[in-house]
């Protein structure tokens, strides 16, 4: 494989340009776009070491992961999980303060868009991070089924009279019908974790007599489905090289356009634009051939990678500091 200059990569960087719309329209063909399973996450991309005074995008955001304030860019994304199991980012967007938006003006931006662009799913799933009356009653609006995570103080009714926390309520294992203050009728579930507190879910659905229809199978179903997109955060992070930008912050060489001499910085916007681009859109690749079957798992092609550089490591410093020809006299199991 040749090798690419940091020059070129750089030049690649800031001279494309994609939007959510091209991700999209790549992964439409290979999807059933009716039906489906929309669910909406964020998560923090880390850069402890990049200074926010130069690098756009990048600020002081709350990780779940570390349980503290973070240097980083955060993630929004919509992943589609298809009736056949397929499941892939559909539409995202980076975090930008200067834009004035909340990551909930966002999310509903984005759904509107993907509803726009012809994807059809049946339902939605978010984490309690975006429970918000608006955002709920703008899902009930589109006539989408949802599950999403609600905090424990959320004010809940039995009788639509008497409202209390949910976390004071009595709820058997297969859902209790409640009344949500200021939304309306919706199923709450409660599930406990080991060694965490408990967490509460709602479940709605656009016509109310199927309400009572809403199984715990069912619930699961839907929160398993929703645990993908945690899944796909953590291989672009580690498959994808999606935190590998921003290189050097020293005062020293700084690469420069060929043709316009101007010098190249990875820590623009667009840059960086692009370079999440390039990491979505290899997950993508990678969870297609898996469901062609042509890998296993997403982690096969970096793994079958790295053991073929260590073999060819081995070999190498075997010819050179044994003196043996190592390819045909010293059997390596890499």
């Amino acid at each position: 494989m040749e090798d690419l200059s940091h020059d070129s990569v750089n030049r690649f960087l800031l001279r494309e340009r994609y939007e959510p719309r091209d991700l999209f329209d790549e992964v439409k063909p290979y999807i059933n776009l009716v039906d489906g399973t929309l669910s909406a996450d964020d998560t923090v991309i880390d850069k402890p070491h990049s200074d926010p005074k130069l690098t756009e995008l990048l600020g002081y955001i709350y990780s779940g992961r570390h349980h503290r304030t973070v240097k980083g860019i955060q993630l929004i994304t919509l992943y589609y999980t298809d009736l056949s199991g397929k499941s892939v980012p559909v539409n995202y967007r980076i975090y930008n303060k200067q834009e004035g938006q909340t990551k909930n003006d966002y999310l509903r931006e984005m759904i509107a868009e993907v509803l726009e662009w012809g994807l059809k799913p049946h339902a939605v799933t978010t984490d309690a991070w975006y429970s918000s009356r608006k955002n709920l009653k703008f899902l009930k609006n589109k006539e989408l089924e949802f599950l999403t995570g609600i905090a424990k103080n959320r004010l809940c009714s039995v009788d639509g009279k008497n409202y209390t926390q949910v976390q004071n309520l009595e709820i058997p294992d297969n859902g209790l019908i409640v009344h949500l203050k200021k939304f309306g009728q919706v199923k709450v579930f409660r599930r406990n974790f080991k060694n965490e507190i408990p967490r509460y879910y709602i479940m709605y659905v656009p016509n109310k007599d199927k309400l009572f229809l809403i199984t715990l199978a069912k619930f699961n179903e839907l929160h398993s489905i929703h645990w993908g997109i945690e899944c796909y955060h953590r291989a672009i992070k580690q498959v994808c090289g999606i935190e590998l930008f921003m290189v050097s912050q020293c005062v020293g060489r700084v690469p420069r356009l060929e043709a316009t001499g101007e010098p190249v910085r990875v820590r623009t916007s667009k840059a960086i634009k692009t370079h999440f681009f390039s990491a979505i859109r290899a997950f993508t690749q990678l969870e297609l051939m898996r469901t062609e079957k042509l890998i296993e798992n997403w982690y096969e092609v970096q793994r079958n990678l790295s053991l073929q550089v260590a073999r060819d490591f081995i070999l190498e410093h075997l010819e050179q500091r044994v003196g043996l020809n190592a390819h045909s006299k010293i059997p390596v199991n890499a």
